[in-house]
């Protein structure tokens, strides 16, 4: 099997929409230097999510659905800052900003793999079971970086820019991988959850992938596409 290899991320990889960059992220490796300890994930699931006026279908699952705020200012800025924001008032979760500048766009990592710095993450992460375990799901992969909301929300992974201690820089593969499996998003409310937005994607067959689950009304809404009432 050849070795993997990997480059520089430049802010034109990712200055696509997030549903065209998100697969491409797979098999990235991002770098974080966090109070002095590195941790490197490679990259394994991620989701991608647009903003208002961004592509053709409007994305009701999206943070930026309704427009620009305080909260996700950052995926209306330059590619290849990073949004980070709070989940349930608990996890802190990381986005990659893609789209041109002015067009919102997340790249949200869902799972990884921990390749350096295993000693770093499982401090981070004392419940994580395993290794597969320490950034598989969002809010994992958050914690095992330690990147945290607020004051690493939009720190810019392309130049390595330090900000409130932290340094993150995200590599892409020279190759892209050969195979990418997509399906719908993981808990995502309502029709946004369903296969219209197979915007989910990861390495087929990893064990860092984290489970699919339906989000609050999605299965149903799944059903009767599937099977649409004719009174």
């Amino acid at each position: 099997m050849a070795q993997e290899r990997w480059r520089a991320a430049t802010r034109a990889d990712l200055e696509g929409l997030a549903a065209e960059v998100a697969p491409r992220l797979l098999g990235a490796r991002l770098t974080t230097v966090v109070d002095g300890e590195t941790v490197v994930v490679r990259i394994t699931e991620v989701e991608a999510y647009h903003g208002r006026g961004t592509g053709p279908v409007p994305d009701p699952g999206s943070h930026a659905r309704m427009g620009q705020t305080a909260r996700n200012a950052t995926m209306w800025g330059e590619p290849g800052h990073l949004y980070v924001y709070l989940s349930h008032g608990i996890h802190s979760c990381v986005n990659v900003v893609s789209g041109p500048e002015g067009v919102a766009g997340g790249c949200l990592l869902r799972a990884g793999e921990v390749i350096e710095g295993m000693d770093a993450a499982f401090r981070r992460r004392p419940a994580a079971r395993s290794a597969r375990d320490l950034a598989r799901g969002p809010g994992r992969f958050g914690d095992a970086v330690g990147l945290r909301h607020p004051v690493h929300d939009g720190i810019d992974a392309i130049t390595g820019t330090p900000r409130h201690g932290a340094v993150a820089v995200l590599e892409l593969r020279a190759a892209p991988l050969a195979e990418v499996a997509a399906g719908p998003r993981v808990g995502v409310a309502g029709v946004a959850g369903t296969d219209v937005f197979p915007w989910r994607f990861w390495v087929p067959g990893d064990p860092t992938v984290s489970p699919f689950r339906w989000g609050r009304g999605a299965r149903e809404a799944a059903e009767a596409a599937a099977f649409p009432s004719h009174s």
